[in-house]
């Protein structure tokens, strides 16, 4: 199939943040995309007290889902998107949800980031994530067209667990949609995502935020489609805009068969 990672540069205003998700969800189908992700915080990147307020339930009633389906459903495509705030049973603490949303605009998946990012990088920058999320409790596997499609978002790329544990449940991509921090971004982007796709011989589609952001956050970018040898087969550059390519299993089954150290493991990670 083809793919296609959307870069942007969300703001803190919903509405125009989603008018410019759907029209670059609607130029990546142009283009063929049969699946298009979105980054995390496509909807909204703001303050905190904003994040409560946008957050809604994950049944596509909400004006954020509801933008979504009606993107897949007008171009007939699956659209992952990103990471969103979703309501959660503590209304101070919301999920960050990736939200699977097929070509009818039915949701069929939804996965909770379970590592959340807290730290205090050596530029001065302080995050707490975990004092405004929830961490979520599930991995997630969904379908794309029938094949299995691992979910998690940015800071889960650290935890090579996670993507050994969605392999071994049969995931042939994986997703990522970040808003990687510059600081970590320059250093650790490539190598991160480039290792995660190498070790469990996977395409990993790592949708980015790009640019200055309220609050003084600014984002990475560098949105990425890497294959299961590892190569980078397609990139953003800097700016909003989208990056396409051909998801070709039939490859990754020759790389899993010529280097089939997914059948040499001696140690166990459980599902």
């Amino acid at each position: 199939m083809l793919a296609a990672v959307i870069q942007l540069c969300s703001q803190d205003d919903v509405a125009k943040n989603l008018a410019r998700a759907v029209a670059l969800i609607g130029e990546a189908a142009r283009a063929g995309a049969q699946l298009v992700a979105l980054p995390e915080n496509f909807a909204y990147f703001g303050d905190e007290d904003g994040k409560r307020d946008v957050a809604e339930k994950a049944d596509g009633n909400g004006t954020i889902l509801s933008a979504i389906a009606g993107a897949a459903r007008e171009h007939g495509i699956h659209v992952i998107a990103g990471g969103m705030p979703e309501k959660s049973e503590d209304t101070e603490r919301p999920f960050n949800s990736s939200v699977l949303v097929d070509p009818r605009g039915a949701i069929v998946a939804v996965y909770r980031k379970l590592h959340l990012f807290d730290v205090d990088l050596a530029d001065g920058t302080t995050l707490r994530e975990s004092a405004s999320t929830s961490p979520g409790y599930d991995t997630v596997v969904t379908r794309v067209r029938d094949v299995p499609v691992g979910m998690t978002v940015c800071y889960d790329v650290r935890f090579p667990e996670l993507f050994r544990s969605l392999e071994r449940r049969g995931a042939r991509i994986i997703s990522v949609p970040s808003a990687f921090t510059v600081t970590t971004g320059k250093d650790h982007w490539h190598v991160l995502l480039r290792a995660r796709a190498i070790e469990n011989q996977v395409y990993v589609l790592a949708p980015a935020q790009q640019g200055k952001h309220p609050r003084g956050r600014q984002t990475y970018g560098k949105s990425l489609i890497a294959d299961p040898w590892g190569d980078v087969i397609a990139q953003c550059p800097d700016g909003e805009g989208f990056a396409i390519a051909k998801l070709d299993l039939a490859y990754q089954d020759r790389v899993r068969a010529n280097l089939p150290c997914l059948a040499h493991r001696r140690l166990s990670t459980p599902p």
